[in-house]
């Protein structure tokens, strides 16, 4: 991933097989591009409003075509248990997520869910995407994709 462009088409890419209860858990460093990618996923499902990042409100939600699209950046959760207040467990079940920050779920962190690893490439040229779907998430042919 060289750049914010080529963050923000593999988040359209991943838009374009998303499916209702999907949890996608966006792992990565301050400034590694975890909002660039869920700005990319919530324009590839028509969303032309600001998307601005939820680091004040932890949570934003969108409506889409798909259903409602949950932003979640819990960057600054005191405690995993915190996330119910934001509802987490209705996100879970009727939507897509979008989680900044996932390490901070901590037993609330589904079994089914479709990690991305950001991160700056080793000689600082680029940035790199990784992905790992878990659980039943894992179908290989659903996420086969010629990045």
């Amino acid at each position: 991933m060289p750049d914010a462009e080529a963050t923000a088409a593999a988040a359209a890419a991943l838009a374009a097989v998303a499916r209702r209860g999907d949890v996608f858990c966006l792992y990565g460093d301050l400034g590694a591009g975890k909002t660039t990618f869920a700005r990319g996923f919530l324009a590839a499902l028509a969303v032309d409003e600001e998307i601005p990042s939820p680091t004040f409100n932890l949570v934003l939600a969108y409506d889409t075509a798909l259903g409602t699209v949950w932003h979640f950046d819990l960057y600054r959760l005191a405690a995993p248990d915190e996330v119910i207040e934001l509802g987490i467990e209705d996100a879970f079940a009727e939507g897509i997520c979008l989680i900044e920050w996932p390490d901070r779920l901590g037993p609330w962190l589904p079994e089914r869910r479709i990690e991305i690893h950001l991160s700056d490439t080793k000689d600082g040229s680029g940035r790199q995407l990784c992905l790992r779907a878990i659980g039943d998430a894992s179908d290989p042919e659903r996420w086969r994709h010629p990045w």
